[in-house]
């Protein structure tokens, strides 16, 4: 994991956080000092989705649990209206098919902290992300510790110089130029959509965006999980027919997008405890 003062010469910017409990917990809106660093698009389903429905994609962070890609799509807990616990901390739980799932948010020291508790029968397997869609430039770029691994899925094949292998659902390599694709530009627009998955050997992982002056670190910690940070690179290439632009950096527990393609070691498994914790700590940085 990146040590703090990866961000220097910069100071940290409060940040204020706002979230949606009746409409999937969504956070809608990550601000500090006049930036909102959440992207949003218009799309009048989002309103009205029940569990089990196609995605609806309306920017913001959504929790994706238990699964992102796969059945349900992006997940049960998104759809679902969640329960306020506490008001004074953002504290709220949703229970899904399999498993509850609680979510509070405070801030420390200007950063938002989001804890989180996954309670679920023992060898309950799951996928985690934060799949937060974030405001940025075409300038903007993604910083990730020396020696991250970053995992390739079949829509970068397009991008490739080699032929996608058969029946393989990722391919491996060392971050940023994954296979020779570099993966840290976010931009200019190019008609692309890549999605990969960035981990190391630990339990934590953190991902910076630089913009500008302004810098986003967001770190995942979760003992005795793989942590990992996902990215979805969509510069104009999706969906297909109706494509626009949207940057995802988002944290994750797991190393894949499908739970279905889980194999050892690429998803959370819940302990004989039936619970599993996990921390996500957001910093925003601005400098001078």
């Amino acid at each position: 994991m990146m040590p703090a003062q990866a961000v220097r010469g910069a100071a940290v910017v409060p940040l204020t956080v706002q979230v949606d409990a009746r409409h999937g917990g969504r956070w809608t809106s990550l601000r500090g000092s006049g930036r909102e660093w959440l992207w949003h698009r218009d799309e009048p389903r989002r309103a009205h989705v029940t569990p089990g429905d196609a995605f609806a994609d309306a920017g913001g962070l959504e929790e994706c649990v238990p699964t992102v890609r796969g059945v349900p799509d992006h997940g049960d807990a998104w759809s679902r209206a969640w329960t306020v616990t506490d008001d004074a901390v953002l504290a709220h739980v949703v229970r899904c098919r399999n498993f509850e799932l609680a979510r509070s948010i405070d801030s420390r020291s200007g950063a938002v902290v989001a804890e989180y508790r996954l309670a679920a029968e023992p060898g309950f397997r799951f996928v985690w992300a934060g799949h937060a869609l974030l405001e940025l430039s075409e300038h903007a770029h993604l910083q990730a510790a020396q020696g991250t691994k970053a995992r390739l899925f079949p829509e970068a094949a397009p991008c490739l110089r080699r032929p996608w292998p058969d029946g393989v659902n990722w391919i491996e390599g060392d971050w940023p130029a994954t296979a020779g694709l570099r993966l840290d530009a976010l931009g200019p627009d190019d008609g692309s959509a890549v999605g990969a998955v960035l981990h190391g050997a630990g339990t934590a992982a953190t991902a910076i965006v630089h913009d500008g002056r302004d810098s986003l670190r967001m770190t995942v910690e979760a003992d005795g999980q793989p942590a990992s940070i996902a990215l979805w690179r969509n510069l104009g290439g999706f969906p297909r027919g109706n494509a626009y632009r949207s940057t995802g950096v988002e944290p994750m527990l797991g190393r894949v997008f499908d739970l279905a393609q889980a194999g050892d070691g690429d998803c959370a498994v819940t302990p004989a405890a039936g619970e599993v914790r996990w921390r996500l700590t957001i910093t925003a940085y601005h400098r001078k």
